[in-house]
Protein backbone atom coordinates (compact mmCIF):
# COMPACT_ATOMS: atom_id res chain seq x y z
CA UNK A 1 0.00 0.00 0.00
CA UNK A 2 1.53 3.14 -0.92
CA UNK A 3 2.24 5.18 2.53
CA UNK A 4 0.00 8.58 1.60
CA UNK A 5 1.19 9.95 5.36
CA UNK A 6 0.09 13.96 5.90
CA UNK A 7 3.64 15.29 6.34
CA UNK A 8 3.24 16.75 9.71
CA UNK A 9 1.98 13.85 11.14
CA UNK A 10 5.31 13.89 13.70
CA UNK A 11 3.38 17.08 15.37
CA UNK A 12 1.18 14.57 17.46
CA UNK A 13 4.17 13.86 19.97
CA UNK A 14 2.40 11.52 22.97
CA UNK A 15 5.16 12.41 25.61
CA UNK A 16 3.97 15.87 25.35
CA UNK A 17 0.41 15.68 24.58
CA UNK A 18 -0.86 12.65 26.12
CA UNK A 19 -3.23 10.14 25.05
CA UNK A 20 -4.97 10.14 21.91
CA UNK A 21 -8.48 9.50 21.86
CA UNK A 22 -10.98 8.58 19.25
CA UNK A 23 -14.85 9.21 19.91
CA UNK A 24 -16.97 7.26 17.56
CA UNK A 25 -21.03 8.77 17.68
CA UNK A 26 -23.95 5.90 16.21
CA UNK A 27 -25.52 6.61 12.76
CA UNK A 28 -25.85 3.33 10.89
CA UNK A 29 -24.48 3.92 7.76
CA UNK A 30 -22.71 7.22 8.60
CA UNK A 31 -20.22 5.10 10.30
CA UNK A 32 -17.99 4.67 6.95
CA UNK A 33 -17.04 8.14 7.86
CA UNK A 34 -15.40 6.92 11.07
CA UNK A 35 -13.36 3.92 9.10
CA UNK A 36 -12.06 6.76 6.83
CA UNK A 37 -10.76 8.89 10.11
CA UNK A 38 -9.09 5.40 11.48
CA UNK A 39 -7.20 4.82 8.23
CA UNK A 40 -5.81 8.55 8.26
CA UNK A 41 -4.23 8.27 11.27
CA UNK A 42 -2.96 5.03 11.29
CA UNK A 43 -1.08 5.91 8.09
CA UNK A 44 0.04 9.02 9.40
CA UNK A 45 1.58 6.52 12.57
CA UNK A 46 -1.13 7.66 14.95
CA UNK A 47 -2.83 4.68 16.86
CA UNK A 48 -5.49 5.74 19.47
CA UNK A 49 -4.90 4.94 23.14
CA UNK A 50 -8.26 4.51 24.12
CA UNK A 51 -11.55 4.22 21.49
CA UNK A 52 -15.07 5.24 22.56
CA UNK A 53 -17.97 4.53 20.39
CA UNK A 54 -22.25 4.07 20.61
CA UNK A 55 -23.72 1.66 18.21
CA UNK A 56 -22.11 1.87 14.74
CA UNK A 57 -19.30 3.58 16.27
CA UNK A 58 -18.91 1.11 19.21
CA UNK A 59 -18.52 -1.63 16.30
CA UNK A 60 -16.08 0.44 14.86
CA UNK A 61 -14.45 0.70 17.73
CA UNK A 62 -14.50 -2.34 18.65
CA UNK A 63 -12.69 -3.75 15.57
CA UNK A 64 -10.03 -1.23 15.99
CA UNK A 65 -9.76 -2.10 19.48
CA UNK A 66 -10.21 -6.07 18.87
CA UNK A 67 -7.63 -6.34 16.55
CA UNK A 68 -3.65 -6.30 15.96
CA UNK A 69 -3.10 -2.84 14.39
CA UNK A 70 -1.66 -4.60 11.29
CA UNK A 71 -4.95 -6.20 10.93
CA UNK A 72 -7.25 -3.12 11.73
CA UNK A 73 -7.78 -1.47 8.31
CA UNK A 74 -8.07 -4.90 6.73
CA UNK A 75 -11.17 -6.17 9.04
CA UNK A 76 -12.57 -2.81 8.53
CA UNK A 77 -12.68 -2.70 4.70
CA UNK A 78 -14.19 -6.67 5.42
CA UNK A 79 -17.01 -5.48 7.40
CA UNK A 80 -18.13 -2.73 5.17
CA UNK A 81 -17.94 -4.65 2.35
CA UNK A 82 -20.26 -7.39 3.91
CA UNK A 83 -22.57 -4.23 5.07
CA UNK A 84 -23.05 -3.78 1.14
CA UNK A 85 -26.58 -4.45 -0.40
CA UNK A 86 -26.90 -7.11 -2.30
CA UNK A 87 -26.41 -7.43 -5.68
CA UNK A 88 -30.07 -6.84 -6.33
CA UNK A 89 -30.27 -3.77 -4.26
CA UNK A 90 -27.15 -2.21 -5.96
CA UNK A 91 -29.01 -2.64 -9.25
CA UNK A 92 -31.57 -0.95 -7.85
CA UNK A 93 -29.45 1.83 -6.26
CA UNK A 94 -27.60 2.28 -9.71
CA UNK A 95 -30.55 3.49 -10.93
CA UNK A 96 -31.41 7.60 -11.33
CA UNK A 97 -33.90 8.62 -9.82
CA UNK A 98 -36.48 6.57 -7.55
CA UNK A 99 -33.62 3.66 -7.54
CA UNK A 100 -31.85 4.78 -4.19
CA UNK A 101 -35.31 4.91 -1.96
CA UNK A 102 -36.41 1.73 -3.91
CA UNK A 103 -33.03 0.03 -2.29
CA UNK A 104 -33.53 1.10 0.77
CA UNK A 105 -37.10 -0.13 1.22
CA UNK A 106 -34.99 -3.41 -0.12
CA UNK A 107 -33.41 -3.08 3.00
CA UNK A 108 -35.89 -2.62 4.98
CA UNK A 109 -38.21 -5.42 4.15
CA UNK A 110 -35.22 -7.93 3.53
CA UNK A 111 -32.01 -6.64 5.54
CA UNK A 112 -28.47 -6.77 5.21
CA UNK A 113 -26.57 -10.20 4.93
CA UNK A 114 -24.22 -9.69 7.53
CA UNK A 115 -26.03 -7.25 9.85
CA UNK A 116 -29.74 -8.18 10.73
CA UNK A 117 -32.52 -10.24 9.20
CA UNK A 118 -36.59 -9.79 9.87
CA UNK A 119 -37.58 -11.21 12.64
CA UNK A 120 -40.87 -13.49 11.42
CA UNK A 121 -42.22 -13.53 15.17
CA UNK A 122 -43.02 -9.78 14.56
CA UNK A 123 -45.18 -10.23 11.95
CA UNK A 124 -47.78 -11.49 15.01
CA UNK A 125 -48.70 -8.36 15.88
CA UNK A 126 -46.78 -5.42 18.15
CA UNK A 127 -49.36 -6.35 21.03
CA UNK A 128 -48.23 -10.17 21.16
CA UNK A 129 -45.74 -11.46 24.17
CA UNK A 130 -42.53 -12.26 22.43
CA UNK A 131 -40.12 -11.75 25.57
CA UNK A 132 -37.08 -8.96 24.89
CA UNK A 133 -34.59 -11.24 23.43
CA UNK A 134 -37.51 -11.13 20.13
CA UNK A 135 -39.13 -8.09 20.62
CA UNK A 136 -38.00 -6.60 17.56
CA UNK A 137 -38.50 -5.92 13.92
CA UNK A 138 -35.29 -7.94 13.11
CA UNK A 139 -32.89 -10.42 14.39
CA UNK A 140 -29.32 -9.27 14.94
CA UNK A 141 -27.74 -12.73 14.66
CA UNK A 142 -25.94 -12.08 11.75
CA UNK A 143 -24.20 -9.23 13.24
CA UNK A 144 -23.05 -11.39 15.92
CA UNK A 145 -21.44 -13.98 13.96
CA UNK A 146 -19.79 -11.43 11.32
CA UNK A 147 -18.27 -9.70 14.70
CA UNK A 148 -17.61 -12.96 16.22
CA UNK A 149 -15.48 -13.67 12.79
CA UNK A 150 -14.02 -9.93 12.49
CA UNK A 151 -12.94 -9.51 16.83
CA UNK A 152 -10.27 -11.37 18.80
CA UNK A 153 -11.78 -11.38 22.17
CA UNK A 154 -8.00 -11.29 23.99
CA UNK A 155 -7.12 -8.52 22.20
CA UNK A 156 -10.57 -6.63 22.70
CA UNK A 157 -9.74 -7.03 25.98
CA UNK A 158 -5.90 -5.99 26.31
CA UNK A 159 -6.14 -2.36 26.65
CA UNK A 160 -4.09 -1.84 23.74
CA UNK A 161 -6.10 0.63 23.02
CA UNK A 162 -8.08 0.59 25.85
CA UNK A 163 -12.24 0.34 24.52
CA UNK A 164 -15.37 2.03 26.07
CA UNK A 165 -18.75 1.18 24.23
CA UNK A 166 -22.20 2.80 25.51
CA UNK A 167 -25.45 1.54 26.62
CA UNK A 168 -28.66 2.58 28.09
CA UNK A 169 -29.89 0.24 31.02
CA UNK A 170 -33.77 -0.26 29.51
CA UNK A 171 -35.08 -0.29 33.04
CA UNK A 172 -33.03 2.47 34.75
CA UNK A 173 -33.10 5.14 31.89
CA UNK A 174 -29.18 5.43 32.96
CA UNK A 175 -26.46 5.22 30.44
CA UNK A 176 -23.67 2.27 31.03
CA UNK A 177 -20.32 2.73 29.65
CA UNK A 178 -18.85 -0.65 29.30
CA UNK A 179 -14.83 -0.06 30.18
CA UNK A 180 -12.77 -2.92 29.17
CA UNK A 181 -9.98 -1.27 31.62
CA UNK A 182 -13.07 -2.69 34.47
CA UNK A 183 -15.11 -5.27 32.66
CA UNK A 184 -14.69 -7.89 30.38
CA UNK A 185 -15.86 -7.01 27.16
CA UNK A 186 -16.85 -9.45 24.45
CA UNK A 187 -19.04 -9.55 21.21
CA UNK A 188 -22.42 -8.99 23.05
CA UNK A 189 -21.47 -5.71 24.66
CA UNK A 190 -21.06 -4.22 21.23
CA UNK A 191 -24.07 -5.71 20.34
CA UNK A 192 -25.97 -3.95 23.23
CA UNK A 193 -24.52 -0.49 22.34
CA UNK A 194 -26.27 -1.03 18.87
CA UNK A 195 -29.78 -2.36 19.96
CA UNK A 196 -31.46 0.27 18.79
CA UNK A 197 -35.26 -0.23 19.51
CA UNK A 198 -38.03 -0.80 18.53
CA UNK A 199 -35.73 -2.39 14.91
CA UNK A 200 -33.32 -4.42 17.35
CA UNK A 201 -34.28 -6.42 20.26
CA UNK A 202 -32.59 -5.21 23.84
CA UNK A 203 -29.33 -7.31 24.45
CA UNK A 204 -28.73 -8.72 28.00
CA UNK A 205 -25.60 -8.40 30.13
CA UNK A 206 -24.91 -9.55 33.55
CA UNK A 207 -29.06 -10.06 33.95
CA UNK A 208 -29.78 -6.22 32.67
CA UNK A 209 -31.35 -5.67 29.44
CA UNK A 210 -29.55 -2.91 27.19
CA UNK A 211 -30.30 -0.59 24.15
CA UNK A 212 -28.89 1.22 21.72
CA UNK A 213 -26.89 4.28 23.96
CA UNK A 214 -27.63 6.77 21.12
CA UNK A 215 -31.08 6.82 23.06
CA UNK A 216 -29.40 8.37 25.30
CA UNK A 217 -26.19 9.60 24.34
CA UNK A 218 -25.12 9.26 21.27
CA UNK A 219 -21.94 11.25 21.04
CA UNK A 220 -20.41 9.66 23.91
CA UNK A 221 -17.40 12.29 24.37
CA UNK A 222 -18.16 12.90 27.97
CA UNK A 223 -16.60 9.52 29.20
CA UNK A 224 -13.18 10.99 27.86
CA UNK A 225 -14.46 13.99 30.27
CA UNK A 226 -15.07 12.32 33.26
CA UNK A 227 -12.74 9.83 33.48
CA UNK A 228 -10.18 9.47 36.48
CA UNK A 229 -7.76 10.53 36.67
CA UNK A 230 -7.94 12.75 34.27
CA UNK A 231 -5.31 12.61 31.57
CA UNK A 232 -3.96 15.17 28.86
CA UNK A 233 -4.71 14.06 25.14
CA UNK A 234 -5.86 14.55 21.64
CA UNK A 235 -9.33 13.83 21.26
CA UNK A 236 -10.98 13.28 17.72
CA UNK A 237 -14.21 13.42 18.21
CA UNK A 238 -16.03 12.20 14.93
CA UNK A 239 -19.69 13.95 14.25
CA UNK A 240 -21.28 11.72 11.84
CA UNK A 241 -24.80 13.72 12.34
CA UNK A 242 -24.67 17.16 11.42
CA UNK A 243 -25.92 20.03 14.12
CA UNK A 244 -26.17 22.40 11.67
CA UNK A 245 -28.51 22.74 8.48
CA UNK A 246 -30.80 24.68 6.61
CA UNK A 247 -34.75 25.09 7.21
CA UNK A 248 -36.63 21.94 5.95
CA UNK A 249 -39.05 22.47 3.74
CA UNK A 250 -41.07 19.67 3.22
CA UNK A 251 -42.01 16.53 5.27
CA UNK A 252 -38.97 14.13 4.75
CA UNK A 253 -36.67 17.01 4.70
CA UNK A 254 -38.30 17.39 8.28
CA UNK A 255 -37.55 13.69 9.32
CA UNK A 256 -33.95 13.98 8.22
CA UNK A 257 -33.29 17.41 9.94
CA UNK A 258 -35.54 15.69 13.55
CA UNK A 259 -32.91 13.07 13.36
CA UNK A 260 -29.91 14.72 12.88
CA UNK A 261 -30.77 17.38 15.76
CA UNK A 262 -31.94 14.23 18.03
CA UNK A 263 -28.21 12.63 17.55
CA UNK A 264 -25.94 15.03 17.25
CA UNK A 265 -27.04 15.17 20.91
CA UNK A 266 -26.05 18.40 21.60
CA UNK A 267 -22.11 17.75 21.70
CA UNK A 268 -21.32 21.34 21.38
CA UNK A 269 -23.37 22.25 24.67
CA UNK A 270 -21.83 19.28 26.51
CA UNK A 271 -18.21 20.40 25.24
CA UNK A 272 -19.34 23.71 26.33
CA UNK A 273 -20.47 23.09 29.61
CA UNK A 274 -17.17 20.80 29.97
CA UNK A 275 -14.75 23.52 29.18
CA UNK A 276 -16.46 25.71 31.79
CA UNK A 277 -15.66 22.99 34.46
CA UNK A 278 -12.03 22.04 33.22
CA UNK A 279 -11.29 25.92 33.27
CA UNK A 280 -12.70 25.92 36.47
CA UNK A 281 -10.38 22.99 37.64
CA UNK A 282 -7.25 25.47 36.19
CA UNK A 283 -8.50 28.63 38.25
CA UNK A 284 -8.65 25.99 41.37
CA UNK A 285 -4.92 24.92 40.93
CA UNK A 286 -3.91 28.27 40.51
CA UNK A 287 -5.40 29.04 43.41
CA UNK A 288 -3.84 26.45 46.15
CA UNK A 289 -0.45 27.05 44.39
CA UNK A 290 -0.43 30.48 45.74
CA UNK A 291 -1.28 29.81 49.29
CA UNK A 292 0.97 29.65 51.74
CA UNK A 293 3.42 26.59 52.36
CA UNK A 294 1.72 26.14 55.75
CA UNK A 295 -1.72 26.44 54.29
CA UNK A 296 -1.40 24.20 51.72
CA UNK A 297 -0.18 20.89 53.51
CA UNK A 298 -3.27 21.10 55.80
CA UNK A 299 -5.76 18.14 55.03
CA UNK A 300 -8.50 20.90 54.34
CA UNK A 301 -6.36 22.72 51.30
CA UNK A 302 -5.08 19.29 50.31
CA UNK A 303 -8.92 18.41 49.86
CA UNK A 304 -10.31 21.09 47.96
CA UNK A 305 -7.15 21.30 45.69
CA UNK A 306 -7.98 17.74 44.97
CA UNK A 307 -11.03 19.35 42.80
CA UNK A 308 -8.39 21.16 40.37
CA UNK A 309 -6.23 19.97 37.47
CA UNK A 310 -3.71 20.80 34.91
CA UNK A 311 -4.74 18.54 32.17
CA UNK A 312 -5.42 19.87 28.91
CA UNK A 313 -7.44 18.38 26.01
CA UNK A 314 -7.63 19.42 22.61
CA UNK A 315 -10.77 18.25 21.25
CA UNK A 316 -10.86 17.86 17.25
CA UNK A 317 -14.13 17.91 15.80
CA UNK A 318 -14.64 15.75 12.76
CA UNK A 319 -17.71 16.60 11.02
CA UNK A 320 -19.18 14.94 8.24
CA UNK A 321 -20.19 16.42 5.65
CA UNK A 322 -23.52 14.97 3.39
CA UNK A 323 -23.78 13.45 0.38
CA UNK A 324 -25.93 15.52 -2.55
CA UNK A 325 -29.13 14.03 -2.32
CA UNK A 326 -29.30 12.34 0.96
CA UNK A 327 -32.00 11.84 2.83
CA UNK A 328 -33.84 10.52 6.33
CA UNK A 329 -32.93 7.37 4.94
CA UNK A 330 -29.26 8.25 4.66
CA UNK A 331 -28.28 5.84 8.04
CA UNK A 332 -29.67 2.84 6.13
CA UNK A 333 -28.01 3.91 3.01
CA UNK A 334 -25.70 0.26 2.37
CA UNK A 335 -24.49 1.18 -0.98
CA UNK A 336 -21.32 0.69 -2.31
CA UNK A 337 -20.99 4.06 -3.66
CA UNK A 338 -22.27 5.70 -0.48
CA UNK A 339 -20.16 3.78 1.75
CA UNK A 340 -17.08 4.64 -0.09
CA UNK A 341 -18.09 8.28 -0.45
CA UNK A 342 -18.26 8.73 3.17
CA UNK A 343 -14.87 6.70 3.99
CA UNK A 344 -12.80 8.86 1.68
CA UNK A 345 -14.61 12.05 2.68
CA UNK A 346 -13.28 11.02 6.46
CA UNK A 347 -9.96 10.10 5.52
CA UNK A 348 -9.50 13.70 3.62
CA UNK A 349 -11.01 15.75 6.62
CA UNK A 350 -8.63 13.73 8.78
CA UNK A 351 -5.61 14.28 6.68
CA UNK A 352 -6.49 18.15 7.01
CA UNK A 353 -6.49 18.00 10.73
CA UNK A 354 -2.88 15.96 10.42
CA UNK A 355 -1.97 18.20 8.15
CA UNK A 356 -2.70 21.81 10.17
CA UNK A 357 -1.91 20.15 13.37
CA UNK A 358 -4.34 22.50 15.43
CA UNK A 359 -2.80 21.13 18.69
CA UNK A 360 0.53 23.14 18.01
CA UNK A 361 -1.15 25.97 18.14
CA UNK A 362 -0.40 28.59 21.23
CA UNK A 363 -3.24 28.00 23.54
CA UNK A 364 -4.40 29.96 26.70
CA UNK A 365 -2.62 27.87 29.63
CA UNK A 366 -5.86 28.47 31.57
CA UNK A 367 -8.39 26.11 29.31
CA UNK A 368 -8.41 22.87 29.77
CA UNK A 369 -10.45 21.76 26.67
CA UNK A 370 -9.86 23.54 23.69
CA UNK A 371 -11.90 23.13 20.64
CA UNK A 372 -10.67 22.80 17.25
CA UNK A 373 -13.72 22.98 14.39
CA UNK A 374 -11.48 20.40 12.20
CA UNK A 375 -11.72 21.53 8.15
CA UNK A 376 -14.40 19.80 6.24
CA UNK A 377 -15.38 18.78 2.79
CA UNK A 378 -18.44 20.72 1.13
CA UNK A 379 -21.52 18.47 0.24
CA UNK A 380 -19.96 15.49 -1.45
CA UNK A 381 -21.09 15.21 -5.16
CA UNK A 382 -19.47 11.67 -6.21
CA UNK A 383 -21.18 9.08 -5.17
CA UNK A 384 -19.42 6.25 -7.61
CA UNK A 385 -21.26 2.97 -7.38
CA UNK A 386 -17.61 1.20 -7.27
CA UNK A 387 -17.56 -1.48 -4.60
CA UNK A 388 -14.54 -0.95 -1.69
CA UNK A 389 -12.60 -3.83 -3.31
CA UNK A 390 -9.88 -3.96 -0.96
CA UNK A 391 -8.91 0.11 -0.81
CA UNK A 392 -12.00 1.92 0.47
CA UNK A 393 -10.14 5.26 0.01
CA UNK A 394 -6.98 6.38 -2.05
Amino acid sequence: MENTAPKHAHSLDKSVLGQVVLVFQGGGALGAYQAGVYQALQEAGVEPDWVIGTSIGAINASLIAGNAPADRLDRMREFWMRMTHSPATQFWASLPGFGAAVANAMTVANGLEAFFKPNPWAFLGSQVALGPDLAGYYSCDPLEKTLSELLDPSLLNAGRPRLTVGAANVQTGQMRYFDSREDTLSVRHVMASGALPPAFPAVRIDGELYWDGGILSNTPVEAAFDDRPRRSGVVFAVHVWAPNGPEPHSIATVISRQKDLQYSSRAISHIARQKQIHKLRHVIAQLAAKLPPEVRATDEARELAGYGCGTQMHVIRLLAAPLAGEDQSKDIDFSPGGIKARWDAGYADTARVLDTSPWTHDVDPMEGIILHEAPSGHVIEDVSPDLLAKEPAR
